[in-house]
């Protein structure tokens, strides 16, 4: 039987690189926040919680002098110390400002934007159903904004259906800003059938560039076997980005570096598509392309679906 290609000839594949794709304004902002710190205070910086998730860019921070700690008791008193793109809840920086420790907020805007809108709701006498997915740090950082007991988490249509609450209850949802758009929408329409009565916000939660490389990779996966997202495990908006791509028929894995990418997931495909989570850099997408093109004869197509051009400040102690 003769081998389909010559030896030493790589077969033909097909790549569709999804736009847009890696990092987002809040990820940007928030290594900002630590390289400028690093300069403003010199090393160490420390940072509470991995500053976005991505193992890759922690450990190039880690590189430069940033220590990265779980809690505040690991900060000496006097050190700088950065809160992570996810939020914390209220009790941290007031920990942090009773011990007289110089800190920074890397929040991203759009999760402080649900910070204050879940203030809001308890400030209007509402309880808040909020839609996340339990311990993921943004979520823990947005119920610790209100008082214990104001707010209750639900993940699925389930979790709604055993909802303990009335239709007299006073009521409004918000949601974490990572989630599945489709899951999400299904989560919304289930509580507002079962409380009419309910308040949601008046524009998405779930952030623009959780949507948009949801909706570029739902432009590509129909016309792909396989669909590679660059990302962490414990990144949500990337784990997402897999179960989208396998809602539309494509394989999807979910991949940290191109040394992972075996030859053998290739068998049969002739078309890949490739996206990356909000907090995986370029480099690395350039990384796994590489690798791609070292088992296979890639053309290359670039598919745009969005333009990003979101840019937000930085905190007024680093640009002053």
């Amino acid at each position: 039987m003769n081998a389909p290609f010559p030896t030493g000839q790589k077969p033909p594949l097909k790549l569709l690189l999804a736009a847009p794709r890696g990092f987002c304004a809040g990820v940007d902002r928030a290594i900002d926040i630590v390289e400028l710190a690093l300069k403003r205070y010199g090393a160490p910086v420390y940072v509470r919680h991995e500053i976005v998730h991505n193992r890759f860019v922690v450990d190039s921070l880690k590189a430069k002098g940033a220590v990265f700690v779980e809690e505040l008791d690991e900060v000496p008193d006097g050190a700088a110390v950065i809160f992570s793109a996810h939020g914390v809840p209220k009790s941290v920086p007031a920990e942090a400002s009773t011990r007289g420790l110089d800190w920074l907020d890397a929040t991203c805007p759009l999760v402080s934007k649900v910070h204050r809108q879940a203030e809001r709701q308890i400030e209007a006498g509402r309880h808040i159903v909020f839609i996340g997915h339990q311990g993921h740090p943004e979520v823990i950082g947005t119920m610790g904004q209100v008082p214990e007991g104001a707010i209750t988490l639900v993940e699925t249509v389930a979790d709604v259906a055993a909802l303990p609450f009335t239709r007299e209850t006073p009521l409004a949802f918000l949601t974490q800003t990572t989630l599945s758009v489709d899951d999400t929408a299904e989560v919304v329409a289930a509580l507002r059938a079962r409380f009419p009565q309910m308040v949601g916000p008046k524009a998405e939660d779930i952030c623009y560039a959780t949507s948009n490389r949801q909706a570029a990779v739902k432009d590509i996966a129909p016309q792909c076997q396989l669909v590679l997202v660059i990302g962490a495990p414990n990144s949500s908006n990337s784990l997402r980005l897999v179960e989208v791509a396998e809602r539309c028929g494509a394989q999807a894995r979910l991949v940290q570096r191109g040394a992972e990418i075996e030859a053998a997931w290739l068998d049969g495909v002739e078309v890949l598509g490739l996206t990356a989570g909000a907090s995986a850099p370029e480099e690395l997408i350039q990384e796994v392309i590489a690798r791609i093109s070292a088992l296979r004869d890639v053309t290359m197509e670039q598919v745009v679906t969005a333009e990003e051009k979101m840019v937000f400040k930085l905190p007024r102690q680093l640009v002053q």
